[in-house]
């Protein structure tokens, strides 16, 4: 089934918004070109094309230009979740008047069933969910039912199976004012796409019923519907302050949809069970002529047990290993996600394209591999393999037109926007033949909009490289200016590290082994200047935004591998290129063909840079950027905050990344709970009212 042209046939969108741009300042530099050519490519109906922007040139300006002009639905697809939730907030600055989503996975923490064959060892799959960012997912979804003027900023997570999209629509509730309707069956409605009925205590996923008065927690929002019935019929239908009652706005008519996206009616549900009992009865047969009794046994007692708790109430633990009898989809048939939710007509864009595009194809063998052990060993049916993310070539499939964004793209990429770029090998040509089915184009942007230039590069021996590197130290620290070193080790960060502190160096480490938090204060106290000098291994590339940064030296630059590779060298350069005085020093005693080509693209770019700040009389200013407390851009789950340190991440809420808002709303819950329990009830009432002012920043008001 093509759920997408199903939903586009049935869902159109009447009398729509457009996108509506709104941003302090206009494209400069290179931006109005980036964003006249991409519009072009794509208006011409080209399939791919790529923005080969520069660290630091707007690239999220740029698209965010080109989606306005576009007009179609978006999806903007980040490699992790931290960046995803930077995008979406700066995306929605530049469209506040629209729905700009946020689709994350909703795990705070997932322990996938897994089983060891060499210990025996049997591993259930535990996981606690975050029911803000499932209100989130859901709300995504009724956005792109809905609306137009949608923009979705997601992880990799949206590959997953989320449903079937007709389904879901098909369960929604519609209600308008005047209709004839029977209260009862309405409430025998909502219970039937997983509404649960709670008078006492409203919340998402819940109603109640106060005479003629149906009241429903939706669970895509953290308003309540209300609707008011007058005989059988609707006389009044309101959104409700969940706290004070209030009335915030009346409405003609609202479309209810179901509190979970995976929507089985009961039919359905009857087949499935049926289908189950003939691949358990026929799974069984194999095992048993392979004279794997004990699988045989566990198989058969595992799935019987889920068999009856799924006739009995439409749901069982691991109830997604079923998915593909529960959706009545043939084996091995491509699963339904995110990507089916959008109408026909829309337009990816894929942010740090070289990350993102290798974990996307990823996913789908590091999923089975861990599947067909537990199939193997009969914990699971064979049906249990098709649950899962999409594979790369069922993902294009889908996909009508994309925009690859990064300052290095990756060969595939390149390749298949038409770039005149010489750096693909025969075997990566080969690769690259079996996705190629159109051609789009290579825009660059590599001029910023503060003139300032890529880092001056200098490539210098290794013997003596700890003293000629603690000289240029020391001429930086004397300007106030900071310092990235990047090592191969991180025994050979620590050392360095211990090295410079004993020569009266402010400086310190940072690699994989030190928590989220600490991390993220060290790199806030760099900008603050409680330290001058930072050495790390791999984390000192994409996404580490350090305008106080002025060199990048990079010890080894000549050990070929992965961190010296022609793109990880350009990123990790990329680093000083938000400064005027940005440098760049690779300490090698061998010019590498990865650091040729490293230094020949970025001296390509320092060039163009010059010239047009020449040609049009610009001169560079340094980027100023405000640096927030660590804490409070940056709170996370493993710390929990005393009251007086939520008074103060409060009083900065404007400034908290939106994928940090659930937790800070659990930790306000639990002191509003406690002082309740003291009986400190008007301390209790001003958490419920930062509680509520989070939420209504979270879902967008």
């Amino acid at each position: 089934m093509d759920s997408a042209n199903t939903l586009a046939d049935c869902h159109p969108y009447c009398d729509m918004p457009q996108f509506q741009i709104q941003a302090p300042f206009e494209p400069k530099g290179d931006q109005p070109k980036a964003i006249a050519q991409l519009t072009k490519y794509l208006q011409a109906g080209n399939r791919y094309q790529t923005l080969l922007g520069a660290t630091g040139t707007g690239k999220t300006h740029t698209i965010a230009r080109v989606i306005d002009k576009i007009g179609k639905p978006t999806l903007l697809l980040a490699h992790n979740k931290t960046l995803a939730a930077q995008l979406c907030n700066e995306l929605r600055e530049f469209f506040p008047n629209n729905a700009v989503e946020y689709f994350i996975s909703y795990y705070d923490y997932y322990q996938p069933e897994a089983y060891i064959p060499v210990t025996d060892t049997y591993i259930a799959k535990t996981s606690s969910i975050n029911e803000e960012i499932d209100m989130l997912r859901h709300s995504a979804t009724r956005s792109l039912f809905e609306r137009q003027d949608v923009i979705v900023v997601a992880s990799i997570s949206c590959i997953y199976g989320l449903g079937i999209p007709s389904e879901y629509l098909k369960a929604s509730i519609p209600l308008r004012v005047g209709e004839e309707v029977n209260l009862r069956g309405v409430i025998r409605d909502l219970v039937s796409v997983q509404y649960s009925r709670n008078d006492l205590e409203m919340g998402r996923g819940k109603f109640r019923v106060k005479g003629d008065v149906l009241e429903i927690g939706p669970a895509y929002e953290d308003r309540i519907i209300r609707v008011e019935f007058f005989g059988d019929e609707i006389d009044a239908i309101r959104y409700v302050d969940p706290v004070t009652g209030a009335t915030m706005q009346s409405l003609e008519g609202v479309s209810v949809y179901p509190a979970r996206h995976f929507v089985t009616p009961e039919e359905r549900l009857k087949e499935a069970c049926d289908a189950i009992e003939v691949e358990l009865k026929e799974q069984l047969e194999v095992f048993e002529k392979e004279g794997k009794l004990l699988e045989a046994q566990r198989l058969e007692q595992r799935t019987r047990y889920d068999l009856e708790i799924l006739r009995e109430v439409g749901f069982c633990n691991g109830v997604e290993n079923y998915s593909r009898h529960l959706a009545g989809r043939a084996a091995g048939q491509t699963p339904e996600c995110l990507l089916d939710y959008f109408p026909k007509d829309w337009l990816l864009a894929i942010d740090e394209s070289h990350v993102t595009l290798p974990q996307l194809q990823g996913m789908y063998n590091g999923d089975q591999s861990r599947k067909r052990v537990l199939i193997d060993h009969g914990f699971r049916l064979p049906s249990a393999a098709d649950n899962r993310p999409l594979k790369a070539e069922e993902f294009w499939q889908k996909v009508s037109q994309c925009v690859f964004i990064s300052a290095t793209p990756g060969t595939w990429e390149l390749e298949v926007s038409d770039g005149k770029f010489d750096i693909i090998t025969k075997d990566e040509k080969k690769e690259i033949k079996r996705y190629k089915t159109g051609t789009g184009r290579v825009v660059e942007q590599v001029i910023r909009p503060t003139g300032v230039l890529d880092p001056e590069i200098f490539v210098r021996p290794t013997q003596g490289q700890v003293d000629d590197l603690y000289g240029e130290i020391q001429e930086r620290t004397q300007k106030g200016e900071r310092t990235l070193v990047t090592t191969l080790t991180k025994r050979m960060a620590e050392d360095l590290t211990e090295y410079f502190q004993e020569r009266g160096v402010k400086v310190r480490y940072l690699h994989s082994e030190i928590n989220s938090i600490e991390r993220i204060e060290i790199l806030q106290d760099l900008r603050q200047g409680e330290f001058d000098v930072l050495i790390g291994v791999n984390l000192l590339r994409e996404g580490l935004d350090l305008p106080e940064v002025s060199l990048v030296a990079i010890l080894d630059a000549d050990k070929e591998g992965y961190l010296r590779a022609e793109r990880s060298l350009i990123q990790t350069m990329g680093r000083a290129a938000r400064h005027i005085n940005g440098q760049a020093i690779l300490y090698a005693d061998n010019m590498t063909d990865s650091m040729d080509r490293a230094i020949s693209e970025t001296e390509r770019r320092r060039a163009i840079q010059m010239k047009y700040n020449e040609d049009h009389g610009v001169t560079p200013q340094p980027i100023i950027k405000r640096q927030n407390n660590s804490i409070l851009a940056f709170l996370e789950v493993s710390r929990r905050l005393k009251a007086e340190e939520l008074d103060v991440v409060y009083e900065h809420a404007k400034d908290i990344p939106m994928e940090n808002i659930p937790e800070l709303i659990t930790q306000f819950e639990a002191q509003m709970k406690e002082a309740a329990k003291k009986l400190e009830f008007e301390k209790a009432a001003e958490f419920r009212d930062k509680i509520k002012h989070l939420r209504d920043k979270l879902i967008g008001r």
